[in-house]
């Protein structure tokens, strides 16, 4: 069946949005394409299944899942979102394991005059403003943070930070040339080739892993199975990987 992503948070447009048969899936940012081309190969494999796909920072859908919006999977783009969700009994943590690998990059708009080719090139006068999630609810803006402390530069750097809700609004502030550069994952740099350029590889405290894990309570656990399956099968990883994913 067709697939019919939901962009907008559940909480905005109610939990009546998603049918009854609906296979919901709450899934991070940088996710968006992905599991776009994901959910589209796992329907034409499963006739009848119709997959939904909500899209926001992990947080916030684990804030979703917990206040009883609709989903049957969750996926992260780290592991202390899905461990908020596990304390919450919001997971089936029986279900929980990584499937997909990402890399921290710094980008700068294409063709931006300002000289940036490392994190400590954010402390030059010449650099005004850089995006970043917010580490309070963003995955890209805890791994941010973490590998900038270890440099010693957070102070600096989010000085002049403008946080953001999820990776692709922070993608999206330096792509339209608002900032000076931003720390997104590699996936994200990807997709707007041509609108950011891609500086340095930003190393990482731990490694930026993402996990997946059926929803409690879900309705259709059997179906979020075996879409849970299908990401880790080849075909999925395949996806993932043409996509800019590395396996776990």
């Amino acid at each position: 069946m067709r697939l019919r992503p939901i962009m907008a948070l559940f909480f905005l447009v109610g939990p009546g949005s998603a049918g009854a048969a609906d296979l919901v899936v709450s899934a991070a940012s940088s996710l968006t394409d992905a599991f776009g081309a994901v959910a589209s190969a796992y329907e034409a494999r499963h006739p009848g299944t119709h997959v939904v796909l909500n899209f926001a920072a992990s947080d916030v859908l684990l804030r979703q899942i917990a206040s009883g919006a609709p989903a049957d999977v969750f996926a992260s783009a780290d592991q202390a979102a899905m461990d908020k969700a596990a304390a919450a009994h919001a997971i089936d943590p029986s279900t929980r394991h990584d499937f997909a690998t990402n890399r921290l990059v710094l980008v700068v708009p294409a063709g931006s005059p300002v000289a940036v080719k490392t994190p400590r090139d954010l402390a030059a006068g010449t650099v005004r403003r850089v995006a970043y999630g917010d580490p309070a609810s963003v995955p890209v803006g805890r791994y941010t943070k973490a590998a900038l402390d270890r440099q010693g530069l957070w102070e600096d750097v989010s000085a002049k930070g403008v946080p953001a809700q999820n990776v692709r609004q922070a993608l999206d502030y330096v792509s339209r040339g608002e900032v000076d550069a931003g720390f997104v994952f590699a996936t994200d740099a990807a997709v707007a080739k041509g609108k950011v350029t891609t500086v340095s590889e930003v190393p990482t405290p731990t490694p930026i892993s993402y996990p997946i894990a059926i929803v409690a309570g879900s309705k259709q656990a059997s179906e979020a199975a075996a879409f849970d399956a299908f990401v880790q099968s080849p075909d999925g990883r395949d996806i993932l990987t043409r996509f800019g994913f590395r396996a776990p």
